[in-house]
């Protein structure tokens, strides 16, 4: 299974990006789906992250300006980020935790994407 991360880039304060992560490979069914983001200083944290069903939770300091969705038929999930501040400025990693069936078992194991950098100048 790999998970494929883009969308990242550099914007200004204020303005918007859209992450996009697509998952691909020997995939029975996608479970949760989410985005965390790291910097040198800080571990890795959870941004949002959404349910098969849809449904979502988001950190503190994104409510109200990240909006994470998902479209199951494409194993992709996004992150709209909008009114983006400096201390946004991360590694974004997308997450996966994926079902597998080999042929006798079910197995589900947590991936992860590549990362994609995001930069936010004030």
């Amino acid at each position: 299974v790999q998970l494929q991360a883009s969308g990242g880039g550099l914007v200004q304060a204020g303005g918007s990006l859209r992450l996009s992560c697509a998952a691909s490979g020997s995939i029975f069914g996608i479970n949760d789906m989410g985005w965390y983001r790291q910097t040198p200083e800080k571990e890795r944290d959870l941004v949002a992250i959404i349910t098969n069903g849809g449904r979502s939770n988001y950190a503190d300091s994104v409510k109200g300006r990240f909006t994470i969705s998902r479209d199951n038929a494409k194993n992709t999930v996004y992150l709209q980020m909008n009114s983006l501040k400096p201390w946004d400025t991360a590694v974004y990693y997308c997450y996966a935790g994926v079902t597998q069936y080999t042929g006798s078992i079910y197995r589900t194991n947590s991936y992860w994407g590549q990362g994609t950098l995001v930069t936010v100048s004030s």
